[in-house]
């Protein structure tokens, strides 16, 4: 049986989200503690919350909404790089420390080391990683930061690449507990139409 390694921060109002967007918030209807005979419960929250899957609707003005794509990005063979960067610089090939051999791969910078605590010096990947990746038949690239692309960078060069490459994204991932290797990547994204993100509960399969 497949070891479930789970990739993905504890959601509470704790964690911290990108500046200027939603916190997520938790509203109680009904509760056990105030004699009610169930729970019931809502929240509040941006959809860019902890280990997330970007919608093309996010970063192209006619992408689609992440309830209409395609599963099978999502589900499937994956590696996972453990990569030396230094805080604030983009991925390049020559940073990889190996061959591509999976079609999902995700990058442990080490960077965000805090989901509770912003700091907004995370690396990201490069455009030219980007295509790099895609020519070697990656569909899917995730980090253990808030986003492929560097805080500051208004362009969003490797969001718009991997658009131009039709592949899929995967932030906020917590990898610091996970050895470089191959596993089988879930993370299935909700079912939210015209949305620009959904949350995920990301996991890895190891044998």
């Amino acid at each position: 049986m497949s070891r479930i390694l789970d990739i993905s921060p504890p959601i509470s109002s704790r964690l911290d989200v990108w500046p200027g967007d939603v916190g997520y918030r938790r509203e109680v209807a009904m509760d056990f503690a105030n004699g009610d005979n169930l729970a019931l419960s809502a929240i509040r929250t941006t959809v860019h919350l902890g280990a997330h899957a970007d919608a093309p609707s996010h970063y192209r003005a006619d992408g689609v909404g992440i309830g209409a794509r395609d599963l099978s990005y999502y589900y499937g063979d994956c590696q996972v790089f453990d990569v030396a960067l230094a805080r604030g610089e983009r991925l390049r090939p020559a940073h990889l420390p190996g061959p591509v051999e999976a079609e999902r791969v995700l990058f442990r910078t080490g960077t965000f080391p805090d989901s509770e605590a912003w700091n907004e010096d995370f690396a990201a990947l490069s455009a030219e990683l980007i295509h790099h990746l895609a020519d070697a038949g990656v569909r899917l690239v995730g980090i253990d930061t808030p986003s492929i692309d560097l805080q500051e960078d208004k362009e969003l060069e490797s969001h718009n690449a991997v658009a131009d490459r039709d592949m899929a994204i995967l932030e906020g991932l917590r990898l610091e507990e996970v050895p470089a290797g191959r596993y089988v990547l879930v993370a299935l994204p909700l079912k939210l139409e015209g949305v620009d993100a959904s949350p995920v509960r990301a996991v890895l399969l190891a044998d």
